[in-house]
């Protein structure tokens, strides 16, 4: 059923997931709990928004590069078979 050959992509969008939870999640709700900073934390927040979401960008990137060679190293062999019967 499993093929010796597979490696496993293991977690590596764990580090994007968790950049897009602090952009999405965590800095917008710690501006609206210090909400009474004005400009400066709309500023900052936003900033940190966008620093998270270039990181997770990057982060999934280099994640589904190192991933897309063990898929067609999967697809080689399977299309060799189907071309000999």
């Amino acid at each position: 059923m499993f093929d010796t050959s597979q490696k496993s992509t293991g977690t590596g969008y764990t580090t994007t997931v968790a950049f897009l939870i602090v952009a999405v999640v965590f800095i917008p709700a710690a501006l609206m709990f210090f909400d009474n900073f004005g400009t400066i934390a709309i500023a900052l927040a936003a900033v940190g928004s966008v620093v998270c979401l270039g990181f997770a960008w990057r982060s999934w990137k280099n994640s589904s590069q190192l991933s897309i060679p063990s898929l067609e190293a999967q697809v080689a062999p399977l299309a060799h078979k189907a071309v000999a019967k």
